[in-house]
């Protein structure tokens, strides 16, 4: 009797129930990833800010921010959790600007020998 060889593709697949353990791990790094590189770009966006009204420079950007401390240090409990929550809705809108300029990044190529922009 004739057998009919499996072709190379199918070598390659895996049953349907397992559950690929690598590309897991994988896609959470590469998402950590993404997170801490959103991250960072926010606050270099507020250091970009501050920089600014500093008149783009360092001695200015410090005089605004001794500016804040101080008036952040003499304010009341309202005022101050008034601020933390401008402070946090400021950051949430920039991330959610980030992401979506980012948005191509977020899922990782399925195989990362064969992505030429792992990105």
């Amino acid at each position: 009797m004739a057998t009919i060889p499996a072709p190379a593709d199918a070598a390659l697949e895996r049953p349907k129930g397992k559950l690929d353990v690598g590309f897991l791990l994988y896609f959470y790094l590469h998402m950590a990833g993404f997170l801490a590189t959103t991250l960072l770009i926010t606050w270099g966006v507020f250091v970009l800010f501050f920089l600014a009204i500093g008149g783009l420079s360092v001695d200015g950007m410090m005089h605004q921010l001794n500016n804040m401390a101080s008036r952040y240090v003499a304010a009341d409990v309202e005022r101050i959790a008034s601020f933390k929550h401008v402070l946090i809705v400021a950051h949430l809108v920039l991330s959610a600007a980030v992401i979506f300029f980012r948005r191509h990044s977020i899922l990782p190529a399925r195989d990362p020998k064969r992505s030429k922009a792992n990105g």
